[in-house]
């Protein structure tokens, strides 16, 4: 898992890391995916008997995707200056589940940028086979915002 991702451009680590791939980046768009283990911990929960991956963790690999994206507008991750931090999800629709085994093709594209604050809309599909769509907004939080 994870073996084509230059982990210093996220603030995320194992065992909560939801990208394996970045396939493509551009200035206002990236292409991921993730290989969905069997062996995943949550799949012993979610659910023993016809196991799929929680919706919240298919979100999380489009945000981490979309934390790419954004590293790689701003000349990469430095945990000095901030980290990435999602201040809003809007409008999120599932299409089907991701079974173990899977692989999740992620594309994330910037669709506005005002103040620090970036908007994105994120598509995943399995096979060519839409899974979720969302749009989501993050931005970079700086320690002095933290006590605020």
């Amino acid at each position: 898992m994870n073996a084509g991702v230059d982990v210093s451009v996220l603030p995320h680590r194992p065992p909560f890391l939801f990208v394996d791939d970045v396939v493509e980046v551009q200035e206002r768009r990236i292409v991921t995916r993730l290989h969905v283990d069997p062996e995943s911990d949550f799949f012993r929960g979610h659910y023993p008997h016809h196991p799929i991956m929680p919706g919240v963790l298919i979100c999380e690999a489009c945000f981490q995707s979309g934390a790419i994206l954004l590293a790689h507008r701003l000349g990469g991750y430095d945990p000095s200056k901030g980290v990435p931090v999602l201040t809003r999800i809007r409008d999120a629709r599932f299409k089907r589940p991701v079974r173990p085994g899977e692989s999740l093709d992620i594309t994330v594209e910037l669709d506005d940028e005002l103040d620090g604050a970036y908007e994105m809309t994120a598509r995943a599909t399995v096979a060519d086979r839409p899974v979720v769509r969302v749009t989501f907004v993050c931005m970079i939080a700086h320690d002095a915002e933290d006590d605020a």
